[in-house]
């Protein structure tokens, strides 16, 4: 069904054998790492040998715990064929390498995450983003467990580029997911917002836009004749006014301008130029 509508099929494993499953049975291209088994080092390890590209979710974890997965995981990318012992001291090696910094970079995206359901919007922490960021500089995300749709969309405007959202067609149903779970319109609506911001966050250098340079005259001010002002006449602050429109003399020029003998006359309302 996800081959037919061109969506990628992902599963999380919680135990070897479901590792095993998705991986070399069913093909899946992306494994994600679900929060409570951040300190489950063996199976870390096993999904970092697949080679494939992880999802990190970090619900309860501390910025240390999170450290000490990504060593694993460097680890198990670097060492898929050769016999090295498994240790803290060997995870941390790989960790702190090139190659192990690289191919987190590369292959690695984490997940920050309340593990509450629904999560409550005190205990988001959405600015922990920043502070994940920060720490490893690696691709982020958000595992999103409150109610609605408006974190989700927030983290999008923080630097999030996966969104982990519950899906249901019930929100009745029996189960601790269900209540803080989007159904099919809601889902629709998320997906159409955090569109709408990826387009509003740009390319992040501050320039006009193309808008805003059709208005730039319209909307910027110049210098004007305040009063009559005739030829041979001292420009002062008195006969001198800024408004719009910003087709004539820059106010930055205000103060050449004053003292000087004006060149020409000019009517009340006239640009000076």
């Amino acid at each position: 069904y996800c081959e037919k509508n061109n969506i990628d099929f992902l599963s999380t494993a919680f135990d070897h054998a479901s590792l095993n499953f998705l991986y070399k049975e069913l093909g899946i291209r992306k494994l994600k790492i679900p929060s409570g088994e951040i300190t489950n080092a063996p199976l870390i390890l096993a999904h970092a040998n697949t080679h494939l590209d992880l999802i990190l979710s970090t619900g309860m974890a501390t910025l240390d715990e999170i450290k000490d997965a990504l060593g694993v995981i460097a680890f198990g990318y670097i060492n898929n064929d050769i016999k090295v012992m498994p240790s803290y001291e060997e995870f941390s090696n790989a960790y702190n390498s090139d190659d192990g910094q690289q191919l987190l970079k590369d292959k690695v995206t984490i997940l920050h995450c309340t593990s509450e359901y629904p999560a409550p919007f005190d205990e988001i922490n959405l600015n922990a983003l920043d502070n994940i960021s920060t720490e490893f500089n690696l691709p982020i995300g958000y595992s999103d467990h409150s109610s609605g749709i408006i974190v989700a969309v927030a983290a999008v405007a923080k630097g999030a580029r996966i969104i982990e959202k519950h899906f249901t067609i019930d929100k009745n149903m029996t189960g601790p997911d269900h209540l803080s779970s989007l159904n099919s319109m809601e889902l629709k609506e998320m997906i159409k917002h955090i569109r709408n911001i990826e387009e509003a966050l740009g390319n992040g250098r501050k320039r006009p836009s193309k808008s805003e340079k059709l208005n730039l005259k319209t909307i910027r001010k110049s210098l004007i004749a305040n009063s009559k002002i005739s030829k041979g006449e001292i420009f002062t602050k008195e006969n001198i006014a800024i408004k719009r429109p910003g087709t004539g003399l820059s106010p930055y020029t205000y103060w050449d301008l004053l003292g000087k003998k004006s060149e020409r006359d000019f009517k009340k309302g006239d640009l000076i130029e």
